[in-house]
């Protein structure tokens, strides 16, 4: 009875209780994670692949400047959120955040716009990279080989884990502000220790490098054009 207060509650006993609550939480989370982690991430994926598929067989850049100008900032998310992935197969990455500035922004004369523009770019790309990582880390190296919707082959990637091995964690981010490179070191950090969030915040570097340098040639060539040099 040591533990009763005066007002006949038991407070060491209710804190103990509350933290044993509170890990039973985690623990919960844990073990559903572990068990249907895989499952979730690849049914994302599955839902992305089979948008990227759609888009390709239907779509065009064009397509991708209508849906930038009719839905604005969602639909940029969603298309960067593909490109991250490297489930694009519609239109070129590069040309997305110069259209968008073009259309979204009066081509560059809303700066704030331009700001928002960069920031869902690098949201939308970081998060389909960090899907494929998980799914790398999770599936492994060889599973995601084995799929059509994965357009890396072996050769290349064993090249890309050379990079990995090599640079390591510094090659993320200037792997993703290169032009050709973009996500090729995603899957070796999959299947690496690298925890999730420090790959989150390396892609979103690299990535918030290469929209920059588009949006500044965008805005470069707004500026150029009246002088009739393009």
């Amino acid at each position: 009875m040591a533990d009763e207060r005066a007002d006949g509650g038991y407070g060491a006993a209710d804190a103990g209780t509350t933290d044993d609550d509170a890990s039973d939480g985690r623990s919960r989370v844990r073990v559903f994670a572990e068990d249907y982690g895989l499952l979730v991430v690849a049914g994302a994926f599955f839902l992305a692949g089979l948008a990227g598929i759609a888009l390709f067989v239907w779509g065009d850049e064009a397509l991708a400047r209508s849906l930038i100008d009719r839905y604005g900032l969602v639909a940029l998310f969603a298309i960067f959120v593909l490109e991250g992935a490297m489930l694009l197969y519609f239109a070129p990455s590069e040309a997305l955040v110069p259209v968008s500035i073009g259309v979204l922004a009066g081509g560059g004369e809303n700066v704030v716009m331009v700001a928002l523009i960069l920031a869902i770019a690098v949201a939308g790309a970081t998060a389909g990279q960090t899907l494929l990582f998980l799914l790398a880390q999770r599936g492994g190296r060889e599973w995601l080989l084995e799929k059509p919707w994965f357009r890396v082959s072996e050769d290349s990637l064993d090249r890309f884990d050379g990079w990995f091995h090599r640079y390591g964690r510094p090659a993320v981010p200037v792997s993703n502000a290169l032009l050709f490179t973009r996500g090729m070191l995603t899957v070796p950090a999959g299947v690496s220790e690298m925890k999730v969030r420090e790959f989150a915040a390396l892609s979103a570097l690299g990535t918030l490098v290469f929209e920059s340098w588009l949006a500044a040639a965008a805005l470069l060539a707004v500026e150029l054009n009246p002088f009739g040099l393009l």
